[in-house]
């Protein structure tokens, strides 16, 4: 240095820098170091720097002012630079340092002018490099800046005036550029952000807004104003897209399937053995032969050849296509874990100046802010560490889902066999969220570990060995939490169970409310719901006592380690003493610590998972794919349109042939019929014929387009438009005609919204009839060449199927001229068609015209003699049907629903659990009741269909209203909830918590009085008192935390069995039209979603919520009871603190919903394309799906992203909070420096670098907490709804054998459904004496149904009242009124359970009894057959029953009750004539002396009764003997006559 600078500037001197109290630097210094380093910094960073610009372009950037200035600037800087050189030419004999140092400055302005320049050239925006070179420039130039001014005023006089001059412009230059770099420049030219409605802010924010996230605060703010909506979202960077990133892993993979293939080939070609040659089938191998599994021969040989097959690893794809990106993270990651450990190194330096005494002031200033520039960089360095991981997640999961809906669009039927639709969509929401919850953590591996050796180097350098004391207890602490991590696994899973039961016998209560209400069950049910929820709150009970456990660990863990460190310490020298440097920065490296070593064990487990995800969806993705050439699509030589030759065809690569010998040719437009027996292939040919099959042999070609149609309608979760045109333009002939064609125009009057109405998933509110004709309209719609028809007609009723196929498939349908090739097992249409081809076991047995068939007398005939008497029954039926209906429905638009629900218990079973899933998943489940539509009765069904499609649209919104407006629900809620719980365990808790913060300040209190004995050295005497001491507090404050936490959870469960019991009490008690009018989704939702949260959720909540709480406020306390000053800088703080928590809670709970919002639909479009996806094929829709399904992660990812940077945004904010907390309890240290003593000051600083942690998680909790009590609140709304007259009045009791008689009364009795609504009865008279058989008859929506919920006040009077045995019925409870009367309903419900629960719940009649009602109602026979008798399971909604003996086992429960009035509500359609006749003659010999009501739906039944009433519109119309209504000619004789029963 000595040659640069001469020897008259020395390089350093100490008692001008150090050891004054005004310090300066020597001229050589700033010369050289302070002017170096930024040109130093420049010239490394700039050849990268350059070579990253000329690798991305993204357009240039027009010359602004802003740039000009820049420009001119730097441009002044050379000058400035250079003036100085030149002037120190001028003067001569000046040491070398005055030549070089503005030389190398000016070269470096130059660079940073041309860089400014190039920049713009790039199209970049704002630039950190040149940010962060300006700032050095000035922090740099601030020294000099101070010492020249100094140096003059010491002096009196400037002495070097020119470089005085110079410096002072080049300082204010420097300024102006440092400050001209924080402004953005415009987005250049041609860039995406000018196009975009929406652009993300991200993309053109300044780096300073970049490095601190504010370009967020814009949608805080406007999520803080108003709640945010899907429209308010950014769009999504073009790099996050799902465009961008599924191709980009796909290349990969496929390059690893390349590669495998390749070493497959090589392995067989070395090998030296008689291999089994790979079956070759018609298929694109995808990697390496299936799973992967070997013959044990083959495994040994391949060993040997040593040149193993490998499989392509999915792993390798992944890290390739996103390891570059997450490097970056990895890379911040490493920088934060070394800048951790620089403060409690200066934590030690600012004790040890507390302690000296002749130091100058400014090094505690100096180290108090050094103090805030670590944990700010540490802040900033973190949160750009999770931002990398996190958006890497997210990319993984939008790639993985993407990957996954591709591959189930081709993989073969064998491959799709292996795995059910609901195992691929948990690939692709379960797996998928896996990778991406890993990824977030995946740097813990190497940082974990890192982490802790640099803690346990620096620990040792304080206490040497002793440290292995503390490590010891930490790490025995690791399988105690791993323990009871497993049970509290083992818990939920059994909690899960029961929480599944309790939400199915929901399901079915709910489903069968009324029928509880008829019978007056609801107590045996509400018991047995009781019962399960007992257990269910046995086990959370138990989770409660291991979380109190481990909370109790988690808490106490650093001070068992600082106790045992710390006493083994003293004790084991008599020299060691513990003074406050050694105590506190011990203290502050274990709480490093401690992080890694509880974040290690999750880690694991989490790659456990992946590890496991990854294999599931290796495999998904090496499935076999269809081969999309087996089929020949562009022959065009002859003159037939589908031809196959010699097809031998087979569903699995390994399964046997389904058909074989194929030879079919189908002449250009001609109509083939394909025939013959269940099971015999005709739909395989089909597949076939759609390359769906495998082709083990021969040729298949179709020409053209192709249109098909399945057996089982595939119906997508669109509008019934969407589902017809299927992609098409719309045409407004076009689609007319062809509903026409296909008879849906009467459908579209009865359907709510027409043609636009939203269909629900799987077609869920279309008759099956309605469905196939959807789907053939979409085939007709789609105007291909060839038509393959797969037994369209046979879901129809026989008009509907004769009407289309005139209009639609027959010879002067739609489609003549077109190729078509139809599977049926209608006999009549057969003579109509070209050609008919009869398939017999995979065969084609005979092929001709219909007479041709007929003369050869083989097969076909038979198969004629066969069906022909079933398809002529069949026939009539369907007329009869048509009559009877007639003026009801338009043909079947709207078929009883019971065809639906009843034929299809799989589909059933499947939807149901999907529906449970997604009503989890999402925020409300609102699926409309499609599965309550059919309890009504036929008068109602008509409106309550359609109100019932209306109804969501409303109701949708109400509920987001709900949710949305929860900014300030608060207080009430709380207190709701606080009641619940109860007031005065509520304050206890509190108190405990309280207790248990004061015994932790105690112990550092006490751990800080014990340090100050070593400054006055009598350390020695009392060491036992002080490890004693220490050692009651901390075990007092952990087992105070444990009863907190274990009082807290048992004030949480009976919180949550109150609130349960309140909502259940309330809904059995809920009047019938509440039920009505609500979705029984959003009913279940109370049930399920909102009482888990209640449950599981609020609990750990609150929990985490108090402790982080408590554990603030305590830092605050000890920080200002050492330094008292501090108070005044709490309120500043605290109010940003309040800001930031109100913007981020109110933005991110909305984010969160649009999230979950947006989730469901990836899903359900998933599992609805795996359903259909030949149709998709068959179609050529493919890439169409693809599109969508991209769209939709995109949708959902969109609401994502902000909420991932919402928390970063959040974090940088609260964690500046906490680093000013730092940095004035040091200065405030510092000032008071006197009056302190070593250990406060450690205790109080070392106090103030937690804070962050559980700012930043008060936060975060604050919202959780927001977020759940909502629960709460609709919980409570739904325990609070209108309740009908109570079950039993004391005074009023009926006395108990009544009614004696069974007289019943009418009285101008009126009644209507709901408030607001028409009236249903007007003025009904009419007295029955008791025994009396009474008929009820009358049009569809007369009254007759409400006759019966009136007696059972199902419906309340609104005007007039009934009387039974002079009673009246209004007055009386309403189970002793309901027990007193029996009915038999329309709609047969039962139960699961027992059969003998169905029967008799409350198990009041004995065996016997129960026999002989089973004997009379004809069910003995089926029942004495079963092997458990009467407790023979029923499954839900007894499926496992015919309709028929459900309808006997309702007779039977009549039989039982056998009281003196019975209501007969006749069974329309479901049951057959049989069991008909069966019910009425029981009815007529056990119930011979009752009163009975029979709603007649079938005239023959009552034509012996005594009296008949014809109700017309709401009023009596004729009440006489059927004979003498008959003579009257009146309306009962024009329906006899009708049915036939008068001439």
């Amino acid at each position: 240095m000595e040659r640069l600078c001469g020897p008259k500037l020395p390089f350093w001197v100490s008692n001008r820098t150090f050891n004054s109290s005004w310090p300066d630097l020597p001229e050589c210094f700033q010369l050289s170091v302070l002017s170096w380093v930024q040109c130093i910094y420049l010239w490394a960073v700039s050849p990268i720097y350059i070579f990253c610009l000329k690798k991305n372009k993204k357009g240039y950037i027009m010359m602004s002012l802003l740039n000009r200035f820049k420009t001119a600037f730097g441009l002044l800087l050379w000058i400035v630079c250079w003036t100085d050189l030149f002037y120190t030419l001028h003067e001569g004999k000046q040491p070398p340092i005055y030549y070089v140092t503005p030389l190398v400055l000016g070269m470096t302005m130059l660079l940073a002018t041309f860089l400014i320049q190039f920049e713009r050239l790039r199209g970049v925006q704002s630039s950190g490099v040149l940010f962060i070179f300006w700032l050095l420039c000035l922090l740099c130039a601030t020294v000099p800046f101070r010492s020249k001014i100094l140096q003059a005023s010491s002096q009196g006089e400037v002495t070097d005036k020119l470089r005085f001059t110079t410096f002072y412009f080049y300082f204010s230059m420097v300024v102006c550029e440092f400050i001209l770099c924080c402004f953005n420049e415009k987005p250049p030219l041609f860039s995406n952000v000018v196009t975009d409605p929406n652009p993300c802010p991200e993309a053109t924010a300044g780096f300073l807004s970049k490095i601190t996230f504010w370009w967020f605060t814009s949608m805080a703010v406007k999520g803080y104003k108003m709640p945010l909506e899907a429209k308010d979202l950014w769009s999504l960077n073009k790099r996050d897209s799902s465009k961008v990133m599924v191709p980009r892993l796909l290349n990969e993979w496929e390059k690893e399937e390349a590669k495998a293939k390749l070493s497959e080939e090589n392995v067989a070609s070395q090998a030296t053995y008689t291999k089994p040659p790979p079956s070759t089938t018609n298929h694109i191998s995808g990697g390496g032969g299936g799973e992967g599994e070997s013959s044990p021969e083959e495994v040994e040989v391949l060993l040997s050849s040593k040149k193993v097959a490998h499989q392509p690893s999915f792993l390798r794809a992944l890290i390739k296509a996103f390891g570059p990106y997450f490097l970056i993270g990895s890379g911040y990651k490493l920088l934060q874990d070394i800048i951790t450990f620089v403060n409690p190194q200066l934590l030690k330096m600012l004790i040890s100046f507390i302690k000296a005494k002749d130091v100058p002031n400014w090094w505690g200033y100096t180290l108090a802010c050094l103090m805030f520039f670590t944990a700010l960089l540490q802040t900033l360095i973190l949160h750009h560490h999770f931002q990398y991981c996190f958006v890497t997640g997210m990319n993984v999961r939008s790639a993985v889902i993407g990957a996954i809906y591709r591959k189930a669009l081709v993989i073969t039927n064998a491959a799709k066999r292996s795995s059910t639709v609901g195992e691929i969509v948990n690939l692709m929401s379960v797996d998928a969220q896996r990778f991406m919850d890993l990824t977030t953590f995946l740097n813990m591996l190497w940082s974990a570990p890192l982490q802790i050796m640099l803690a346990l180097y620096f620990l040792w350098q304080i206490l040497g060995p002793s440290v292995f004391a503390g490590v010891a207890v930490m790490i025995l602490l690791i399988p105690f939490n791993a323990f009871i991590a497993m049970k509290t696994r083992a818990y939920q899973v059994e909690q899960m169970q029961h929480k599944d039961a309790r939400i199915k016998l929901m399901n079915e209560i709910l489903n069968g409310i009324k029928v509880l209400k008829l019978y007056a069950w609801e107590n045996s049910f509400k018991q047995k719901v009781l019962a399960i929820r007992q257990k269910e709150l046995i086990v959370l009970r138990k989770t409660a006592y291991l979380g109190a456990l481990s909370t109790m660990a988690w808490t106490s863990a650093p001070f068992l380690v600082a106790l045992t460190t710390f006493a083994v310490y003293v004790t084991v020298d008599k020299k060691n003493i513990l003074d406050a440097e050694t105590a506190f920065v011990s203290i502050s490296l274990f709480n490093i610590l401690r992080f890694p070593l509880n974040m290690l064990p999750q880690v694991i487990s989490s790659l456990v998972q992946a590890s496991v995800s990854l294999k599931r969806v290796q495999n998904f993705l090496s499935h076999d794919e269809l081969d999309p050439d087996s089929v020949n699509r562009n022959n065009t030589s002859t003159e037939f349109a589908v031809t196959v030759v010699n097809g031998k065809f087979t569903w699995g690569k390994d399964d046997a042939p389904v058909l074989h010998n194929i030879n079919v040719m189908v002449p250009q437009g001609s109509l083939l019929a394909v025939v013959g027996h269940v099971g015999c292939g005709k739909s395989s040919l089909i597949s076939a014929l759609l390359g769906d099959m495998e082709k083990v042999e021969g040729e298949v070609s179709v020409r053209g387009s192709v249109a098909y149609v399945p057996q089982q309608a595939w119906i997508q979760n669109a509008t019934l438009r969407d589902n017809i045109l299927f992609g098409n333009p719309y045409n407004e002939q076009k689609y007319n005609s062809v509903l026409e064609a296909c008879a849906l125009t009467p459908d579209l009057q009865v359907l709510p919204g027409g043609d636009m109405t939203e269909i629900g998933e799987k077609g869920i509110n279309l008759s099956g009839g309605q469905r196939q004709r959807v789907s053939l309209a979409r085939a007709l719609y789609n105007d291909a060449d060839v038509y393959l028809l797969d037994d369209p007609l046979s879901a129809v009723d026989a008009h509907v199927s004769k009407h289309i196929f005139d209009n639609l498939i027959g010879p002067e349908g739609a489609l003549k001229g077109k190729t078509r090739i139809l599977v049926t097992h209608g006999i009549s249409f057969l003579p109509q068609v070209d050609n008919i081809m009869v398939m017999v076991d995979g065969r084609v047995s005979e092929m001709g015209s219909y007479q041709d068939l007929l003369k050869q007398n083989g097969a076909f005939a038979e198969f004629l003699r066969n069906y022909a008497l079933e398809d002529i029954i069949e026939e009539d039926e369907a007329g009869d049907e048509i009559i009877e209906d007639d003026e009801l429905f338009p043909d079947d638009a709207l078929s009883n629903h019971t065809d639906m629900v009843d034929s299809e218990p799989m589909i059933n079973e499947a939807k149901r659990s999907f529906i449970r899933q997604m009503s989890i998943m999402s925020a409300d489940g609102e699926n409309p009741r499609s599965r309550s539509v059919r309890r009504h009765g036929c008068s109602q069904r008509k409106h309550s269909e359609s109100q019932d499609k209306k109804k969501p649209r409303e109701m949708e919104k109400l509920i987001q209203a709900e949710t949305a407006e929860t900014g300030q629900v608060k207080g009430k809620v709380y207190l709701e909830y606080v009641k619940a719980v109860g007031p005065l365990l509520s304050v206890v808790i509190c108190f405990l918590y309280g207790c248990q913060s004061a015994a932790a300040i105690g112990t550092n209190i006490w751990l800080s009085e014990w340090t100050n004995d070593a400054v006055t050295n009598s350390t020695t005497e009392n060491v036992q008192m002080r490890v004693g001491v220490y050692a009651a507090l901390g075990f007092a404050q952990g087992i105070l935390i444990m009863i907190a936490s274990f009082t807290l959870a048992m004030g949480n469960i009976g919180a949550a069995k109150k609130l349960h019991v309140n909502l259940l009490t309330n809904k059995f008690h809920t009047p019938q039209s509440f039920f009505d009018t609500t979705p029984i989704g959003r009913i279940i939702n109370r049930f399920s979603k909102d009482i888990y949260v209640i449950d599981e959720a609020l609990p750990s909540t609150v929990l985490m919520f108090l402790g982080t709480f408590f554990v603030s406020l305590s830092t605050i306390l000890v920080i200002v009871s050492s330094t008292p000053i501090f108070a005044v800088v709490i309120v500043p703080l605290a109010v940003i603190y309040v800001f930031v928590q109100r913007f981020y809670v109110a933005t991110s709970r909305q984010l969160k919903r649009l999230e979950s919002v947006s989730r469901s639909p990836i899903y359900s479009h998933f599992s609805e394309t795996i359903t259909g996806c030949s149709v998709i094929r068959a179609y050529g829709r493919h890439s169409a799906f693809v599109l969508m399904s991209d769209m939709k992660v995109d949708e959902n990812q969109k609401s994502y992203y902000p909420g991932i940077v919402s928390n970063r945004w959040l974090g940088v904010r609260i964690e500046f909070i906490g680093n000013c907390i730092v940095l004035f309890a040091g200065l405030f240290a510092v000032t008071g420096k006197d009056s302190l003593s070593p250990g406060l000051v450690g205790l109080s600083v070392s106090y103030a670098l937690q804070v962050t942690m559980s700012l930043n998680w008060m936060v975060r909790m604050t919202s959780e907490l927001e977020n759940n009590i909502v629960a709460v609140e609709r919980v409570k709304e739904y325990s609070e709804t209108k309740t009908e007259a109570p079950w039993e009045v004391e005074d009023k009791k009926p006395p108990l054998e009544w009614p004696m008689q069974g007289n019943v009364e009418f009285n101008d009795y009126s009644v209507r459904y709901r408030e607001g609504l028409d009236l249903v009865l007007k003025d009904i008279t009419l007295k029955v004496k008791g025994g009396e058989k009474i008929g009820i008859v009358g049009r569809t929506g007369a009254g007759k149904s409400s006759m019966t919920l009136c007696l059972f006040r199902l419906l309340e009077a609104a005007g007039g009242e009934i009387t039974i045995d002079n009673v009246k019925i209004s007055e009386i409870g309403l189970h002793d009124l309901r027990s007193k009367l029996t009915i038999i309903p329309q709609e047969p419900v039962l139960f699961s359970g027992t059969l003998r629960m169905n029967l008799d719940p409350f198990e009041k009649y004995s065996d016997e009894e129960v026999w002989k009602a089973l004997e009379h109602s004809h069910l003995h026979k089926f029942v004495s057959n079963q092997a458990a008798k009467l407790d023979l399971e029923c499954s839900e909604g007894g499926e496992n029953l015919s309709v028929g003996q459900r309808q006997l086992v309702c007779l039977a429960r009549a039989l039982l009750r056998k009281t003196r009035i019975l209501i007969l509500d006749e069974a329309t359609a479901a049951i057959d004539l049989e069991t008909d006749d069966l019910i009425q003659s029981t009815i007529r010999t056990q119930f011979e002396d009752c009163t009975v009501f029979t709603i007649a739906h079938r005239l023959n039944t009552i034509m012996d009764y005594t009296r008949v009433l014809v109700l017309d519109k709401g009023r009596i119309a004729e009440f006489d003997t059927p004979t003498n209504l008959i003579s009257k000619r009146g309306i009962f004789y024009g329906m006899a006559k009708d049915a036939g029963l008068a001439q």
